[in-house]
């Protein structure tokens, strides 16, 4: 087995000749957002009605009671110090996303999460419900049927429950009732902001719209933002004019990084990362216990007890390999191939990635999760 680890390395050494592939180019539209264009996130509050017998424990819940009784009371029905007993009620939080540029009349989807206790929405009915924004003004009102993609079926001595029964959506559930003012065709600067921050991509987008346009009306300002400055005497349609920039092709550049997670094992790596000079060995140690107690009985008609005596087997084995030596511009990608090669499961790769880490030998950031 040192042999062959000797070679795998070897050959992983020679794969280092072999030049980088050419990095791939992305649209513009899928590295950057355009500053202002968003969504916004909503939330309201109210009940699900017409469960069977799976609803909120109105006992258990104060608030859902409390929401019952003020429902009714609003439409006429006077309940207060009444004994109410029903399962077929459940509070609900009630979560949407107002898209950009919606306007009034247009309907979105809402996700509906029960509150209390209720085991199941399956089979109730949204009551209308405001959606709040962050400044606490009312964009959209929600009602209509639950769709859950779960059930729950229980007897005596047994239940079954698959999904998660007590969070439903509707499909089209709200109506877009307050616009959001932003006049985009208006704006005289325009600001991308880049998904992932990076220097060198931030000014290839600059020079990639300027080489387009031809002139110099995109300049970057940090790593992660790029403005568009349109000249006053120009009658170009912002619109017009973004959506013939978002379709330019460059070629991101991101630093080198290394992502592990230790508690399920996984390696994620970028195209950039690198290997230095650097010798590795990796051995495996293991310790066998097993147990094989012993009955120890008296003569007969002696005076003594039986016992049980334990007895304890310890083995240590280790399986070790030679010290290899691994040359400088390996990337890591064929480093991990090669040890992949003899068998080294990812468990054992994280230790080792860290190990040459930790002497300075991998040319990225490591960031574990």
């Amino acid at each position: 087995m040192t042999r062959t680890f000797a070679v795998a390395l070897a050959a992983v050494s020679l794969l280092a000749c072999v030049g980088a592939p050419a990095g791939a180019t992305s649209r513009i539209k899928d590295l950057a957002n355009i500053e202002g264009i968003r969504q916004n996130q909503l939330i309201g509050y109210d009940l699900v009605v017409g469960l069977n017998g799976t609803g909120d424990t109105l006992n258990n819940i104060p608030f859902t009671k409390q929401s019952l009784q003020a429902m009714l009371e609003r439409l006429g029905v006077n309940i207060r110090g009444a004994t109410i007993r029903t399962g077929n009620v459940a509070a609900v939080m009630v979560t949407s996303n107002l898209p950009p540029f919606g306007t009034q009349g247009t309907r979105i989807d809402v996700t509906v999460s029960a509150l209390g206790d209720s085991k199941s929405l399956q089979g109730g009915t949204l009551l209308v419900t405001p959606l709040l924004g962050a400044d606490g003004n009312v964009y959209a009102v929600a009602q209509g049927s639950l769709a859950i993609g779960g059930f729950q079926a229980e007897g005596d001595a047994a239940k079954i429950t698959r999904g998660v029964p007590t969070v439903g959506r509707i499909v089209n559930g709200a109506i877009i009732e307050r616009e959001i003012e932003f006049a985009l065709n208006k704006l005289n600067q325009v600001r991308l902001a880049l998904r992932n921050a990076d220097f060198t991509t931030a000014k290839r987008i600059a020079s990639a719209v300027n080489d387009y346009i031809g002139s110099p009306i995109a300049e970057p300002l940090d790593p992660s933002t790029v403005q568009l400055t349109l000249p006053q005497k120009s009658n170009s349609n912002v619109v017009a004019l973004l959506t013939e920039i978002e379709q330019l092709q460059v070629e991101p550049d991101l630093a080198a990084k290394l992502i592990i997670d230790e508690r399920s094992g996984i390696i994620v790596m970028g195209r950039d990362v690198r290997v230095s000079t650097v010798a590795v060995a990796q051995g495996n140690l293991t310790v066998t216990i097993s147990e094989a107690p012993q009955v120890s009985q008296p003569q007969p008609l002696a005076r003594g007890q039986t016992v049980v005596v334990p007895r304890s087997r310890i083995g240590v084995t280790e399986d070790g390999k030679k010290l290899a030596l691994v040359t400088e511009g390996v990337s890591l990608q064929q480093l991990v191939d090669g040890l992949n090669a003899l068998g080294v499961g990812p468990r054992d790769l994280i230790a080792i990635l860290q190990a040459i880490k930790a002497a300075g030998a991998i040319e990225a950031d490591i960031e574990v999760m």
